[in-house]
């Protein structure tokens, strides 16, 4: 199916969301569910180690941008985003439409505004994907009021992780439904699974553009433009200015060693409150040679995903943490403590771990029943 307008402008999407709502895995979903339709992406992680570019990395091919270490929305203005959009409008990548995943700090309106400030005349703005975890609506909401601004601001809103809501995520439902736009669309969703149809479908009126541009967005620029943006160099890779991330750090860890599951489950099992998120690969070395794992973590929820290592791939850990008031020098020598040098495994040591593969937990408290999306 042809979905590129009669002026052959590429529709440019944001897709937006707080973190760990399942971003990713909802565009690796419509990567693979395109129906012949090509996705060009640009993917910003909050994070010195690329962990969500490297995720869709295998999908995406020649068709992705990756911007690490920072939110999209400081790092760059609408004219440096146009050289960026150049690679992928570019006629002969084939690309039907740009999706901008942004990290889980990033502020969306300030995004939609660089989009609509662009001067590149092969795109036009697509509109704003808004993913929300329905599980965690109530505490993030709590923690960040200004969900319900990105919620107004949204052209279509996928209520992710139905499965962990109570009662099926129909309050979760209603509330989203009252908090957005009534031209919006609000689709519920399990791993991030909607029609990639939405995707194309989701481009606001130009009467809703002239209303973001000149109500929803003018102010936020203001404010934007007169914040003083600073980073920290140290252990930790700090953003300070008065966006969503503005309470948060992140620590970018890797490592060649391979990592004892019993120890890292130790640490897993006492990180402190403050730190929200995790992601990442680890490598158990001889405990499981033939796999990777990928760790996701939101709050107490926690899940491993086991992938084949792809031939000649170096072996490295990688891991992301996000939080608010973490230690990350702390952190970081707990993590350094959980690798091992033995060239042996011991036989159980990966019983922790497995607990938190999906389909491998054997009761309700061993925390196997809910799947976690990136």
């Amino acid at each position: 199916m042809e979905h590129r307008p009669t002026s052959r402008q590429i529709p440019v999407v944001v897709l937006a969301g707080f973190l760990g709502s399942g971003k990713t895995t909802l565009l690796n979903h419509l990567l693979h569910r395109s129906g012949g339709s090509r996705i060009g992406a640009i993917v910003n992680d909050f994070g010195a180690i690329e962990i969500d570019a490297m995720a869709v990395a295998g999908a995406l091919g020649d068709s992705t941008v990756s911007l690490g270490n920072g939110c999209l929305c400081c790092a760059v203005d609408a004219s440096e985003l146009d050289v960026y959009l150049e690679r992928l409008a570019n006629p002969g990548t084939g690309v039907d439409v740009v999706v901008i995943e942004a990290s889980g700090l990033a502020e969306p309106q300030e995004l939609v505004r660089m989009l609509l400030a662009s001067e590149h005349p092969g795109i036009v703005y697509g509109g704003l994907v808004e993913v929300v975890d329905a599980a965690e609506f109530d505490d993030t909401r709590a923690k960040h009021p200004e969900i319900d601004r990105h919620l107004a601001l949204a052209d279509l809103v996928v209520v992710n992780k139905l499965d962990r809501a109570e009662q099926g995520g129909e309050r979760v439902l209603g509330l989203v439904r009252s908090l957005t736009d009534p031209a919006a669309a609000v689709v519920p969703a399990t791993y991030g699974r909607i029609d990639p149809e939405f995707l194309f479908d989701c481009r606001p009126g130009e009467e809703r553009i002239g209303q973001l541009s000149f109500d929803d967005l003018h102010d936020l620029h203001d404010l934007h433009d007169h914040h003083d943006h600073s980073s920290d160099s140290g252990d930790g890779d700090r953003v300070h200015d008065g966006h969503l991330h503005t309470a948060y750090d992140s620590l970018s860890f890797a490592s060649a060693p391979p990592l004892d599951p019993r120890r890292l489950m130790a640490f897993l099992d006492s990180r402190p409150e403050g730190l929200y998120r995790i992601k990442g690969y680890v490598d158990f070395g001889p405990y499981d040679p033939g796999n990777r794992y990928a760790v996701h973590a939101v709050g107490r929820f926690l899940r491993f995903y086991p992938e084949a290592w792809a031939h000649g791939e170096e072996r490295l850990t990688q891991l992301v943490l996000i939080g608010s008031g973490i230690d990350a020098t702390a952190l970081r020598k707990e993590l350094e403590a959980c690798t091992n040098d033995a060239p042996h495994a011991d036989e159980h040591g990966m019983w922790g771990v497995l607990r938190y593969v999906q389909g491998l937990a054997e009761g309700p408290d061993s925390g196997g029943y809910d799947r976690y999306e990136a």
